[in-house]
């Protein structure tokens, strides 16, 4: 079992920054991927940003490309989420996760299902 706390979360003028992180514990050395999901009021939890740890494939939602940057720090095993630009639509608690058995063609998950274990989230909010 991996256990997952991030920070980093807050309220933010319409283009400002913010920087998540995500602490993992427990059985890191079973990590594959570890990515950022997001869920704003009434809908659906969605990929943001996810990677490889070991490797560091990313994969991106189309709304993150180009403004968001996924990164990680094996000595600490921290995850981390550059956000840049941030605008209104992206206000939504962003939730840290870990997929820790690799799937038969090393693919980079992108389904929230096929993450095992899920931190607590991070609200964050962009004011217009």
């Amino acid at each position: 079992q991996v256990q997952l706390v991030e920070s980093g979360g807050g309220l933010v003028q319409t283009g400002g920054s913010l920087r998540l992180s995500c602490v993992a514990s427990g059985r890191t050395y079973d990590l594959y991927a570890m990515g950022w999901f997001r869920q704003a009021p009434g809908k659906e939890r969605e990929l943001t940003a996810t990677m490889t740890w070991i490797g560091g494939r990313t994969m991106y939602a189309d709304s993150a490309k180009d403004r968001f940057t996924i990164s990680r720090d094996y000595a600490k095993d921290t995850l981390y989420l550059q956000m840049n630009s941030l605008k209104p639509d992206d206000t939504a608690k962003y939730y840290c996760a870990v997929k820790t058995a690799a799937p038969f063609d090393y693919s980079i998950p992108r389904d929230s299902l096929e993450y095992d274990s899920w931190g607590q989230g991070t609200q964050v909010t962009v004011s217009d």
